[in-house]
């Protein structure tokens, strides 16, 4: 993926950071209250009670347990209302994510946002010196992982390198390999309470290989499909979340035109999610009750259409917010909480909270 593809003018410091002791609220109610509070102010919050449809096809598989009201709350940086995109939240409500497109002249800037979610509450965090930075992901202990670049080139092709930032200090994280891609491209996209991040890198094949990172140990471990080899072989992975078990969700190419999600359980168990009836499926979050969040395709081409879901158990719902051309469900915490991002009927791109 490129920077634009996983698809963030100030400075973060450390003595913002130290507010998330004092204003992080736990999940469910009271950041419902705290995101209603606030709603329609400067944020660009939008609440309004909206039923996510859940999909009852043809397929046993299929669940209208979803199908109840979320209270649904759109959460946008004002630095750039027209593309907001939530990744990550953690069990204390506080949720990574990042504005700008990454077009030329409209670079990711980062953030970490706590309740009660007013503009205030938008904490940058931006790699030193980057041009680009994601925060893509959050642990419950004040660390979060991202990637940062030095480009913002019109054709949205630039160098990525993971990081992760703890103890009000940015550390780099790059796979350790001579098989890069050109521009070479390294993300970490998720983090456990034990410290331990998962990502990719992109090989010079154009190949993802995912892989697990500890932090205390600085210890590197690939994410493969089992049976595969190490290196150039075996498919494009890209491992995007952890729980604290060491259960590892993301997304593969189960061939060369099939791309499917899965979740890797630290048994060793890797169980393949298809969404019934997509084209392509891809997880991106993992809590732990191994419920999986992500987004899936239907129809190809220009008829291509995202829809988010969730899976726990066997068992598929759709996300969807009416009114929407597309829906992306990009994480969720214990407490059942998602954040992601739609399109609205501007073309905008929309940060998304969802409260069960």
């Amino acid at each position: 993926m490129k920077l634009a593809d996983q698809h963030a003018p100030q400075t973060h410091s450390a003595p913002a950071r130290r507010r998330y002791g004092a204003t992080a609220l736990v999940s469910g109610a009271l950041i419902a209250a705290a995101a209603l509070a606030v709603a329609g102010c400067s944020s660009g919050g939008n609440a309004d009670s909206v039923a996510l449809s859940a999909d009852s096809g043809n397929s046993a598989q299929l669940s209208t347990n979803l199908a109840g009201n979320y209270q649904i709350v759109e959460l946008n940086d004002t630095h750039d209302l027209t593309f907001n995109q939530l990744l990550g939240i953690n069990d204390q409500g506080i949720i990574a994510g990042y504005f700008g497109s990454g077009a030329a002249g409209h670079p990711n800037k980062g953030y970490a946002l706590v309740a009660p979610f007013a503009q205030r509450d938008f904490l940058t965090e931006n790699f030193p010196g980057s041009a680009q930075t994601q925060v893509t992901g959050l642990n419950d202990h004040g660390v979060t992982v991202g990637f940062w670049s030095t480009q913002n080139n019109a054709s949205m092709t630039n160098n990525n390198f993971g990081f992760y930032w703890l103890n009000g200090r940015f550390h780099n994280v790059n796979f350790p390999t001579n098989d890069n891609a050109n521009p070479p491209v390294n993300q970490l996209l998720g983090v456990n309470n034990s410290g331990i991040a998962v990502g990719f890198y992109t090989n010079s094949g154009g190949l993802n290989r995912g892989y697990e990172y500890d932090i205390r140990t600085n210890r590197f471990l690939r994410v493969e499909v089992p049976g595969n080899f190490h290196g150039t072989a075996g498919p494009s992975l890209t491992a995007a979340a952890i729980n604290n078990f060491g259960d590892v969700a993301g997304f593969y190419n189960k061939t060369s035109a099939v791309v499917d999600a899965f979740l890797r359980l630290h048994t060793g168990t890797f169980i393949t999610l298809a969404y019934p009836g997509a084209t392509m499926t891809q997880a991106f979050g993992v809590n732990d009750s191994d419920e999986v969040v992500g987004t899936y395709t239907t129809g190809t081409g220009n008829a291509a259409v995202t829809h988010g879901f969730t899976w726990h158990a066997g068992t598929y719902a759709s996300v969807n917010i009416h009114g929407a051309s597309s829906t992306a469900v990009n994480g969720v915490n214990d407490e059942g909480d998602l954040v992601g991002f739609f399109t609205d009927a501007k073309g905008n791109t929309d940060g998304l909270l969802a409260l069960p």
